[in-house]
């Protein structure tokens, strides 16, 4: 047991010093109770609203109790990392149907790795203090509600897209924990500072967030790029726009974001051109340069054809082009059964594209032909 002589208040001070000198941009702790959550755990799976993510439910209800997957932890020590990139380009990427959207957390290396070798460094540092700690990393790793120990900690307050929000830093930030079984003393939550605003539950493309603080997986364009491992809905495909790895429309309409720091972390910054590069070039990779090109980037884990059938879909909502056609034929050749359900999809779209043009153009010019026969007409005709 850990002696008794440890100031535990100063502790947690330094705890929260350690953390900024690792990086961290904010520091909390709370007790590992989540028993208030697990009415509403319980209620979102039983609506089946995790869809395919069987890991959700395979631990039931041990999300909402910490101490079960850590037995002998009294405190979650909580961690903030910013990482949104000095050159975001939001609009200018979404607002181009030719170019790839991808989440911005997905642009640089993989938060995972980094996040949780600084929380092993801040374990060790504890122990260093008192020998006795016991300590467990997590980093979206382990079946753990990260985001209501985040709250509690003071890190924040869910808002109503179920992302963390915080004043000072929006939602462009990694959450992390540190279980450990010592008893620091607690911070206290923060108020909830979403009021009337449902800007992020207008904006959803799919509407994905059926009621405030609910989000129906199955509809949500994240988790049909990256979680969905067969075809995407046909319903959901149009309104998945060049969105090919996630999506951020929730947290780009969000007022709060307007404070969100800009992060100081190289690896977070656009790695290959992703935040600028156009659909048809990503297409085009092959599964060797699709694993080079993602090597420590979140994406990788999605696979090269899920890669493919993302792409597919969004050349398909793409504004009509001999040269998008012609990509997608040549894929079409050697693709998989899955991708070439998305590439005929797309092809498809794009024909109607193509037709949609023709009328419209037709129409035109009968419009004109129109125009030069009356003017050419007697005025009194």
């Amino acid at each position: 047991m850990t002696s008794p002589t440890i100031n535990y208040l100063a502790l947690a001070e330094q705890i929260k010093s350690w953390g900024q000198s690792l990086g961290f941009n904010k520091v909390g702790i709370t007790n590992v109770n989540l028993s208030d959550h697990e009415d509403n755990l319980a209620k979102w799976l039983a609506n089946n609203y995790h869809g395919d993510m069987h890991y959700m439910e395979s631990h039931g209800l041990m999300r909402a109790r910490p101490a079960e997957l850590a037995p002998g932890a009294l405190r979650v020590i909580s961690v903030r990392l910013d990482y949104l990139p000095t050159d975001a380009k939001f609009a200018q990427t979404l607002q181009n149907k030719d170019k790839a959207y991808v989440s911005r957390y997905a642009l640089g290396r993989d938060y995972h790795k980094l996040m949780r070798k600084r929380l092993k460094k801040l374990g060790q540092q504890i122990q260093d203090y008192c020998a006795e700690l016991n300590y467990r990393p997590f980093v979206d790793s382990a079946p753990i509600l990260e985001r209501p120990l985040a709250e509690k900690a003071g890190l924040g307050w869910v808002g109503k897209h179920s992302l963390l929000l915080s004043k000072e830093a929006g939602s462009w930030f990694f959450i992390g924990e540190l279980l450990v079984d010592i008893p620091l003393p607690c911070d206290q939550p923060v108020s909830e500072n979403c009021g009337k605003c449902v800007a992020c539950i207008k904006i959803c493309p799919t509407n994905a967030i059926v009621e405030p603080y609910v989000v129906d997986a199955r509809r949500c364009i994240s988790y049909l790029t990256i979680e969905l491992k067969e075809a995407i809905p046909l319903e959901f495909r149009p309104l998945m726009g060049n969105r090919i790895y996630g999506c951020d429309d929730c947290q780009l309409i969000c007022p709060w974001n307007q404070y969100a720091q800009l992060s100081a972390e190289q690896d977070f910054q656009a790695r290959h051109k992703l935040d600028q590069a156009s659909l048809i070039e990503l297409f085009m990779w092959n599964e060797t340069e699709f694993l080079s090109n993602t090597e420590g980037s979140p994406i990788r884990r999605i696979g090269h054809q899920q890669w493919l059938r993302n792409i597919a879909v969004a050349l398909g909502n793409a504004d009509y082009s001999n040269t998008i056609v012609e990509a997608l034929n040549q894929q079409l050749t050697i693709a998989s059964d899955l991708v070439k359900e998305h590439i005929n999809w797309a092809l498809k779209q794009q024909m109607i594209k193509k037709s949609e043009i023709t009328i419209a153009v037709n129409e035109r010019l009968n419009a004109r032909l129109i125009r030069s026969v009356e003017k050419g007409l007697p005025r009194d005709a």
